[in-house]
């Protein structure tokens, strides 16, 4: 997973450099999770891919004014957001649908396939577990756990409290260990998707 000195790096290397390649790798490090989010908010495929590509195609075009964001991974979430505001405008969808309406699938629950080895079908029955959230606890969670956001940044991101935030992952992680009586089998699997960040 990138992370915001990385993406940091990138973005100083193309705006003071004007680096195609660390503009490429940046685009490749961060297109899938940005679509996933765009995806989730536009419902469409091709949509998504165009807001996607605008963003990236503006971060290059006005490279050379380009700041550096203090928090990097959550200002690439909030462009894109942005970005699909104006799509969804633009389709005469003038508003943001409610955040229950949004679409999101995990295509990892373990983020770091370092961070531990387990089977396949235990894997399986995570994800299984995961993707059967509600709309708004499985973005919020998809958000923390897989695109690595923190608490405040997620809450910031969809404009709802850090209490929201926490509240959905609590009903997030009640519902995959109802799933999954995991925490005594398994314990290492229980901090990983526990740890707050």
């Amino acid at each position: 997973m990138i992370t915001d000195s990385q993406i940091n790096e990138l973005l100083e290397a193309v705006s003071k450099r004007n680096c195609e390649k660390s503009y490429k790798e940046l685009f490749m490090q961060m297109h899938e999770k940005l679509f996933g989010f765009a995806f989730a908010i536009l419902k469409s495929t091709e949509d998504s891919e165009e807001v996607v590509s605008d963003f990236f195609i503006n971060i290059w075009m006005k490279r050379a004014t380009l700041k550096l964001p203090e928090k990097p991974k959550l200002y690439l979430f909030v462009g894109v957001k942005n970005y699909s505001l104006n799509k969804l405008k633009a389709n005469k969808r003038y508003q943001l649908p409610e955040l229950e309406q949004w679409t999101a699938n995990l295509n990892s629950v373990f983020f770091n396939p370092e961070e531990l080895a387990i089977s396949a079908e235990l894997s399986a029955k995570i994800l299984f577990a995961v993707n059967q959230l509600p709309p708004k606890c499985k973005v919020i969670f998809k958000l923390i756990k897989e695109d690595g956001l923190k608490y405040a940044e997620v809450s910031q991101l969809l404009d709802v409290s850090i209490k929201t935030v926490e509240s959905q992952m609590a009903i997030a992680l009640r519902r995959i260990r109802q799933c999954l009586e995991f925490k005594n089998e398994f314990p290492e699997i229980h901090s990983i998707l526990t740890r707050k960040k």
